[in-house]
């Protein structure tokens, strides 16, 4: 079981409210949330912590907020930097905390941008503007990119770009901030690549399809500077007989890395998977609904004993008891209102 103290980070659209990140304390014990702190910001798509754990990262509709995070998780504004595009849907450092990556759904570009020894977000390094033609469909048309990642050695960034159905691979020169395309990992037509995740060893990748429904996962390994990326299995993410026109939502990984998660729209539910740690590959442990509307985010609560999910069009976060040797999970106490949530991410206090 997880011991110390948690904060949980939680990012919503700003429609009617200025607050779109909340601050919460984290009871690991009863697994609800108790809100200490609401930060003024507009429409913080998604948030990310920097490796080193001292700053916060938020989309925001004029490019990128970084925060200080204080002793007792609340955050202090550092700087707003601009991405010269549209608002971005997803942020990520890389391990060494000197880059910032920043992708664009809207717009279809993937961003780069220093971060200084003090957490605020400098210049912009590198620009990458996707063009082409996927799938018939409005939303497949044309690039969506999703997601950008880097690998645990923090020599390539994956980016997951939707309607070309591409994962992008690209060497990150450290010096310069500049990225050289490596390798592209083509996956199923009309998949619609959303979010990567990497094991605690770093030698799989998981990406979960948006249209698909399922979790791609791939074998890496670096050999002498190229990179090589194995499929070794496709699983999915809905219940046995999958409700037609859902979308996969998530992906994210329990604290320990035994667990991965998903959720998915439509279908309203919650995956979990049981990771095989020696070869990578996934097997169902449950797969229930969340009790709200598209949740957009999910993730387990550190111990795994309880699990939150952010339900985008119903307005809620709703909680459970999750009893992973049976398969199971129950509601832990009522749903808590909040506007548009989007992400979630818990942290561990120092």
């Amino acid at each position: 079981m997880s011991k110390g103290k948690y904060v949980a980070y939680v990012s919503t659209y700003t429609m009617g409210d200025k607050h779109g990140i909340r601050v919460y304390d984290v009871d690991l014990e009863k697994g609800r949330f108790a809100e200490k702190e609401k930060v003024e910001i507009t429409n913080s798509s998604y948030v990310t912590i920097s490796h080193n754990g001292k700053y916060l990262y938020s989309i925001t509709d004029l490019g990128v907020e970084s925060y200080r995070i204080e002793a007792d998780g609340g955050l202090s504004f550092i700087n707003l930097a601009s991405i010269n595009g549209m608002r971005g849907c997803y942020v990520s450092t890389d391990y060494t905390d000197r880059y910032l990556f920043v992708t664009g759904y809207h717009d279809g570009k993937l961003t780069v941008l220093r971060l200084k020894e003090d957490g605020a977000v400098g210049a912009v390094t590198d620009e990458i503007f996707y063009k082409g033609l996927g799938g018939l469909s409005e939303r497949g048309s044309r690039p969506h990119v999703n997601c950008a990642r880097m690998t645990h050695d923090n020599k390539y960034l994956l980016v997951a770009v939707e309607g070309l159905d591409h994962v992008n691979v690209y060497q990150l020169v450290l010096e310069t901030g500049k990225l050289r395309l490596a390798d592209v990992i083509r996956c199923d037509l009309d998949s619609a690549p959303r979010h990567i995740k990497i094991s605690g060893d770093g030698r799989f990748i998981y990406v979960v399809q948006e249209w698909k429904c399922q979790v791609d996962v791939y074998r890496y390994e670096d050999r002498e500077g190229i990179p090589y990326f194995d499929r070794i299995q496709t699983i999915s993410t809905l219940r046995a007989n999958g409700t037609q026109g859902s979308a996969a939502c998530t992906l994210s990984f329990s604290d320990d890395y035994k667990y991965l998660l998903s959720s998915n729209a439509g279908e309203n539910s919650v995956i979990i998977y049981n990771v095989n740690q020696e070869d990578g590959t996934l097997t169902t442990n449950l797969c229930l609904p969340i009790s709200g509307d598209y949740p957009k985010d999910a993730d387990l609560f550190p111990g795994n004993r309880f699990l939150v999910s952010l339900n985008h069009e119903s307005n809620t976060m709703t909680f459970f008891r999750v009893d992973l040797e049976a398969g199971t999970l129950m509601m832990n106490g009522p749903a808590v209102k909040i506007h548009e949530p989007n992400s979630i991410i818990f942290h561990r206090l120092r």
